[in-house]
């Protein structure tokens, strides 16, 4: 680790900081907004609703818009956390304390943080309420809730996670459960189970599988003992059974309409919909996500009205990558619409899953709206590399907390066109 620090620190990583400053929209005057508003105990110009990684990155670009006295952000989490990491806590390769920090030090400075939860949204009056009751009016809104976490659909689960043999990488609260059960493990089946939803970062179940197989090739030697191990991905969990370790899934032993399985260790990816406050909203489509525009993120009904990341129903898969994307895009998008004048920059609909396949190997698959490669390297990303996991454990955590939530990272584009000479 520390001579990766070391390399970020040098003169050659703070040009490249320098750089993406370059890239940036300068403030422009704000226009005002024409529709209705309700009478609020407080107004600012760009209202965020979310602290997470869309919800930070677009308040600290907003800021340098329009002034962080005119900017705040909704969240009621004490902590931010980056969790594409979760991924290799689970399998032991990097330790939960640095997944996360105080949401107050991620908080852009100057910026009001109202630490409260989304109750109502009336776009139709620029308003929101939270859940003390608190009326706040806005110019323009940022939605960036996220998404969220169903484990209750599963019958017997959150509960069920008192059980050891029992772990998910997609929860705080359970992450370092999922490294304790690869650590208990010793023969039987291993199951890692995928739900009929929508999910985020939708290669990190594959990606613990990858990782455990290469644990347990590690610690049996090739031995016998591996030649016991079954390890399988479910592509739905109906319910776990704590009692007889059985696992109620589709495609295996069917006793009447049940289908059962037994195991000794299972990763639970759990079912996600869109938050609670957005699904019966104005602002969602008819499958509860905010119903943005997939070129500019606007919203398609109320003009003010601006979404980011996992909450939106853009066709595209929901990673910190694509945040980081969208939120150069949306600046840009904010920007114009602030001037009054048409958007032209234009979301290609990347996002990249760096794909982790063992303790040195990683895959990075970079996509668009079309799923067609958008590579940015210059050689064949579709090979296992160490210096992509290298990238992915040590470097892209780095770029996150240092400068995409500083708002000094929109994608990799401009990189992309630089290694391909301009020509991808």
């Amino acid at each position: 680790m520390a001579p990766l620090v070391a390399a970020v620190s040098s003169p050659r990583a703070r040009l490249f900081a320098y750089f993406l400053r370059l890239g940036t929209q300068q403030a422009v005057p704000l226009q005002l907004h024409t529709g209705a508003c309700c009478t609020a105990k407080n107004h600012y110009e760009v209202l965020v609703l979310g602290g997470g990684s869309g919800g930070i990155t677009m308040a600290t670009r907003m800021k340098r818009k329009v002034g962080a006295e005119n900017v705040a952000i909704v969240e009621p989490s004490e902590r931010h956390f980056y969790q594409p990491i979760w991924t290799l806590v689970g399998a032991g390769a990097k330790q939960l304390s640095l997944s996360g920090r105080p949401t107050v030090s991620v908080i852009p400075s100057g910026v009001e943080w109202i630490q409260d939860r989304v109750a109502e949204l009336n776009p139709d009056k620029n308003c929101i309420r939270t859940d003390n009751g608190k009326e706040i009016s806005y110019r323009y809104l940022i939605i960036a809730l996220g998404i969220q976490l169903d484990y209750e659909k599963i019958k017997g689960l959150p509960e069920g996670f008192a059980y050891p043999k029992i772990g998910s990488n997609y929860s705080v609260k359970t992450v370092e459960k999922t490294w304790k059960a690869l650590q208990d493990f010793k023969e039987g089946n291993a199951i890692f189970t995928f739900p009929n939803t929508p999910v985020k970062c939708a290669g990190a179940p594959q990606k613990i599988m990858y990782l455990s197989e290469a644990y347990f090739r590690k610690v049996f030697l090739f031995g016998s003992n591996f030649q016991r191990l079954n390890i399988s991905f479910q592509n739905t969990t109906k319910e776990p059974n704590q009692d007889s370790t059985e696992l109620t899934a589709e495609g295996q032993r069917k006793i009447g309409n049940i289908c059962y399985c037994s195991y000794e260790m299972l990763h639970v990816t759990p079912p996600m919909s869109s938050p609670d406050v957005l699904k019966t909203s104005p602002v969602a489509d008819s499958a509860g996500w905010v119903d943005v525009d997939k070129e500019t993120l606007q919203h398609k009904k109320y003009p003010n009205v601006f979404g980011i990341g996992d909450c939106t129903n853009l066709p595209t898969s929901k990673t910190a990558a694509a945040v980081a994307a969208q939120s150069g895009i949306l600046d840009r998008t904010i920007s114009l619409i602030m001037k009054n004048q048409k958007p032209t920059k234009k979301y290609d609909g990347y996002t990249s899953c760096p794909l982790v396949t063992g303790y040195n190997s990683v895959i990075l698959a970079e996509f668009d709206y079309r799923a067609e490669p958008l590579e940015t390297f210059p050689f064949d990303q579709s090979k296992e590399r160490l210096s992509m996991y290298l990238m992915k454990a040590d470097m892209m955590p780095f770029l996150y907390w240092n400068i995409m939530l500083r708002g000094y990272w929109g994608g990799p584009a401009f990189f992309r066109k630089l290694f391909h000479l301009g020509m991808s």
